[in-house]
């Protein structure tokens, strides 16, 4: 049987046991799915990075001048690698991303579609750190892990960095530390230290992080840059403040009935007294040394 027979034919037919031989049109028609997906992943990335920053004004200006982004190819390069157990090799590619673009993604860490990392300089994503689609990182970023350095052969295999759900957004300076999940579609706010999970759809800010807007009062399910809402936003601590405050304004009136009270009682029990034994205790005063 010719070549172009075999290959343009039927397929002959095998035995149960045996093997199916594979095709070159079957082997080709994988890869060419394969390089489209890849193409079509790329496209998307470029594409969300312009939905997510105006500054960005064209695919090319996407592709050679947004760190981000190429720090989240050379990382799909690394994890590629990684996967298949050529450690080194992962963490060379990982280091050389480093270098070029300011971002150290360590390439076992589990990215989702369309990350955004913007500015980019000073982010650190962790070996243990999981990403969901549609995430958005600014710059000095730390997803970062919490255990001791001491005995790290026994936590080689365990999580230790933090979970970051679809729609994400994680605002500059931020540290996000320890295997805690930061839910869909919530916003941390820049500079803040967030060591508890994070509800979805709600916003934290400072050091601690803490609650500042939660998914009931919520009123639209817009971008936030930096993760930091600029309306009328709330601080818990004067929140909190004001809330000792009123308490305090509240025992105070309660105070001053129970004086009044106290005093009215008193002015009662002394207008009641009988004349003669007023005159009695002032003699009985009297004769006293």
């Amino acid at each position: 049987m010719s070549r172009a027979t075999y290959i343009r034919g039927p397929a002959p037919r095998v035995s149960s046991g045996a093997r199916r031989p594979v095709r070159c049109r079957d082997r080709g028609a994988r890869r060419y799915r394969k390089g489209t997906s890849m193409f079509k992943t790329l496209r998307a990335e470029i594409d969300a990075t312009m939905a997510r920053d105006p500054a960005a004004r064209s695919l090319w200006e996407v592709v050679l001048c947004y760190p981000g982004f190429q720090a989240v190819q050379i990382y799909r390069a690394a994890n590629w690698a990684w996967r298949r157990e050529w450690y080194l090799l992962g963490r060379i590619l990982s280091q050389f991303g480093r270098l070029v673009t300011g971002i150290e993604i360590h390439p076992g860490a589990k990215i989702g579609q369309r990350l955004f990392i913007d500015h980019g300089m000073g982010v650190v994503i962790g070996e243990t750190a999981e990403i969901g689609n549609d995430v958005t990182l600014y710059h000095d970023v730390t997803l970062g892990g919490v255990a001791p350095s001491v005995d790290s052969d026994k936590q080689r295999n365990s999580k230790r960095h933090p979970t970051l759900q679809d729609f994400a957004i994680v605002g500059s300076g931020a540290q996000i530390l320890g295997p805690i999940t930061v839910g869909r579609c919530a916003r941390v706010g820049a500079n803040a230290v967030v060591t508890k999970d994070v509800p979805q759809e709600t916003t934290v800010v400072g050091i601690p992080a803490k609650p500042v807007r939660s998914a009931e009062h919520r009123e639209t399910p817009a971008f936030v840059a930096y993760g930091t809402p600029t309306g009328d936003l709330p601080d818990p601590v004067a929140r909190t403040l004001e809330g000792l405050l009123d308490e305090v304004q509240r025992l105070r009136q309660r105070v001053n009935q129970l004086e009044e009270g106290t005093a009215g009682r008193n002015r009662n029990l002394g207008s009641a007294r009988p004349e003669g034994a007023a005159d009695e205790e002032g003699a009985t005063t009297a004769g006293k040394c």
